[in-house]
């Protein structure tokens, strides 16, 4: 079934309209790195927001602190994204690292893994064209084929956020059956299969080494890493948001420079040797 577009809409809005109190993230959450699993969305969390999903870029330092938690977590980082693990490798090359990509429909658990597929059913051929028509709506709307989503980022048209949310309800209620979901995010609308999440492929990760028995910390920022936020409490893990205070998690980050600066710390935190 699709999701309430309205609701989830609403709720978004909502909770872009909060201004978060700035309160620092104290690292002494942060178990040793040796226990941990760090769990990182990439736009919007890592990298800063652009006009348009190709023009983001990884500053300088990032690749250098995240191959540096790589080491000391033995392998236990992992990006979490809606893109592609294709799109991911374009991003960060010529570093790769472990991620689940397409919100959970695929996952490579480490650099020298072959990516498996969490058996995602493709979108169907008819839904995605009418979908990806919406973007002729105005100039300016962004259309993002992911493979296993589309989105119809409207950063570039903010006029048209309206027309794209009624001509998504006009498909919703030619299709109430159609098994997808909707997900409104930072200037986007993005289309996906139900059967899948983000939640599920982190479920997944967590069960296989190095991932196996640690306590995950998840960093995301968006209405997509939701459903990743409400499973950490089961994990015994730590959920941060960026740039709005989500609920249920344990702190937030006003911005994604933010979060790089804290990776760097917990890592010089991790660098330092223990008193004798």
């Amino acid at each position: 079934m699709i999701k309430d577009v309205a609701e989830m809409h609403n709720n978004l809005s909502a909770g872009e309209e909060e201004a978060p109190e700035r309160v620092p993230v104290p690292r002494s959450l942060v178990p040793h790195l040796s226990e941990t699993a760090i769990l990182l969305d990439i736009d919007g969390t890592l990298l800063d927001l652009m006009p348009t999903p190709r023009e983001v870029w990884v500053p300088p330092g990032l690749a250098k602190t995240l191959n540096g938690l790589m080491e000391q977590t033995s392998g236990a980082l992992a990006l979490v994204s809606g893109r592609s693990l294709n799109d991911i490798d374009l991003i960060f090359a010529p570093d790769q690292f472990p991620a689940v990509g397409g919100h959970g429909a695929e996952m490579r658990l480490n650099v020298d893994a072959e990516a498996v597929s969490g058996q995602a059913p493709p979108m169907d051929k008819e839904l995605k064209r009418r979908l990806a028509a919406i973007a002729r709506l105005s100039p300016g709307i962004l259309l993002e084929d992911k493979g296993y989503s589309l989105a119809l980022h409207y950063r570039l048209a903010p006029h048209a956020e309206r027309a794209i949310y009624e001509a998504i309800s006009l498909i919703r209620a030619d299709l109430p059956e159609a098994p997808i979901e909707v997900l409104p995010g930072k200037c986007v609308f993005e289309i996906k299969h139900a059967g899948f999440t983000k939640a599920n492929g982190v479920r997944e990760l967590m069960k296989q080494a190095p991932f196996m028995g640690r306590k995950p910390l998840f960093i995301g920022d968006d209405v997509t890493d939701e459903s990743v936020f409400a499973i950490m409490p089961d994990m015994k893990g730590l959920a941060f948001s960026v740039g709005r205070r989500a609920e249920g998690v344990n702190g937030h980050f006003d911005a994604p420079s933010d979060v790089r600066e804290f990776l760097a710390h917990i890592l010089d935190d991790a660098r330092i040797p223990a008193p004798r």
